[in-house]
């Protein structure tokens, strides 16, 4: 945001002059005008302003200004100056919309309390627009799915074509990556969009309630039974259904739950009438059963909600994806907290770049948050998780030196092994071996 400035509008030139002169010392910016028409000329709803008027001016008075410009900007700050002051004219000024009312002479320091007090309330209104602003243009897929990485267009590709066509979603991602944003953004942007959204986690529900939280139960269906429930599938009739990790879900639970996704009926437990079901059925897994074969998934569940796959790559597969990212989640923390963003120098920014991200876009998340907050200035020691093996943290922080390495070489490959004191086929070896594609590891 651009640095505030006052306009003084006053036809005694001697004393708007001075008055300039002494707003300046204490660090205003400051626009004279003789006429309250050539001021309102340069106004706009955008300005980041106060308006500091004489009452008593020809053409245009101090009331005129302060109505003229509540019709541009109804909270634009106006602070009413006179040396003819009396009560009822101090009351209409107030009453109209004013600022403030302040006789003259004045104190300089009163009039600069004023003016500071006028223009932190003028940087909150407009701080507000942006961050409404924002949250208008952030309804989008571009906004909402941020990342220029082709994975993420393609991402945004299928997601606009499954939820026009309201069709059942498999998403695929390692924890963090954003599985349940996208499976909103899917319910979102399709017809479906007005009716209910109902996101269950499979794994934090007891493997005993499950049944009944799924398909509802009848009163008397088992022991404490004492009234009937509806289960969460009916209760998203017009809506979507969100499982997220279905792998932890009871193998013979994910039988019911197959045959309740191909014929759009379920039975409360106790019940032997069906209930149709209205609902898209989205669900969400860490893997597929080709890259991990002891995947606690039912085949024929996984090839029936598999119609359309949503992979989701890890946050160290599209590196490149990250400050724009973290500026967008550090943008989202601002309006939380109600912090301006630091500025993110080149250096942490590479450090953003350089680093692992095993917590994905959750992770990222949390750091931004700090950030904002004035929490983090970087990563003072490796960041690997002391809970891990040995091994495993060498090897993160072998992969983080290398990222380091490559962007500080502009993806020279050549140039990093040579800093590394590796040979070519050394650093080839460890890029496979930790999954890093050079090429996206540049400066842009």
């Amino acid at each position: 945001m651009k640095s505030p400035h006052i306009v003084l509008i006053d036809d005694d030139l001697d004393l708007s002059r001075a008055l300039a002169q002494s707003l300046e010392l204490e660090g205003f910016e400051v626009r004279t005008f003789s006429r309250g028409a050539q001021a309102l000329e340069r106004l706009s709803r955008d300005d980041y302003a106060v308006v500091l008027t004489d009452y008593l001016m020809p053409g245009l008075d101090g009331l005129d200004v302060l109505e003229r410009v509540q019709a541009i900007d109804s909270v634009l700050p106006v602070v009413v100056m006179t040396g003819h002051g009396d009560v009822p004219m101090a009351v209409k000024c107030m009453r109209l919309g004013a600022h403030d009312f302040i006789e003259k002479p004045c104190a300089v320091e009163q009039l600069v309390r004023t003016l500071n007090n006028a223009v932190e309330r003028r940087r909150l209104v407009l701080e507000n627009r942006v961050l409404r602003s924002e949250l208008t243009d952030n309804r989008g897929l571009q906004s909402r799915l941020v990342g220029q990485h082709p994975s993420m267009d393609e991402l945004r590709h299928r997601i606009q074509v499954a939820a026009e066509a309201q069709i059942d979603c498999l998403i695929v991602g390692e924890t963090g990556t954003g599985k349940e944003v996208v499976a909103r953004a899917l319910h979102d942007e399709g017809p479906r969009a007005s009716g209910p959204f109902i996101a269950i986690n499979c794994s934090a529900i007891p493997t005993d309630m499950i049944e009944s939280e799924l398909f509802g139960h009848v009163a008397g269906a088992f022991t404490g039974a004492q009234g009937a429930r509806e289960g969460r599938l009916a209760h998203a009739a017009g809506g979507t259904v969100f499982l997220d990790e279905l792998e932890s879900m009871n193998l013979d639970v994910q039988s019911k739950l197959l045959r309740a996704i191909e014929n759009r009926t379920i039975e409360p437990l106790g019940s032997n009438q069906s209930i149709q079901l209205d609902v898209c059925f989205v669900a969400a897994i860490k893997s597929t059963p080709d890259a991990d074969p002891g995947l606690n998934l039912r085949s024929d569940l996984y090839y029936r909600l598999n119609v359309v796959q949503l992979p989701l790559l890890p946050l160290r597969e599209r590196i490149s994806d990250v400050p724009a990212l973290f500026y967008h989640l550090a943008r989202e923390a601002r309006g939380k907290y109600r912090r301006e963003i630091p500025e993110l120098s080149p250096a942490l920014e590479q450090q953003l770049m350089a680093y692992g991200w095993p917590g994905n876009v959750r992770e990222l998340r949390n750091l931004a948050e700090r950030f904002v907050l004035g929490l983090w200035h970087g990563f003072a020691t490796p960041t690997v998780d002391g809970q891990q093996p040995l091994a495993d943290q060498v090897a993160a922080f072998e992969a983080s030196v290398i990222r380091a390495a490559l962007i500080g070489n502009a993806g020279q490959m050549k140039a990093t092994y040579e800093a590394l004191g590796l040979s070519r086929k050394g650093l080839y070896d460890k890029l496979q071996r930790h999954g890093i594609d050079g090429s996206k590891l540049t400066h842009e």
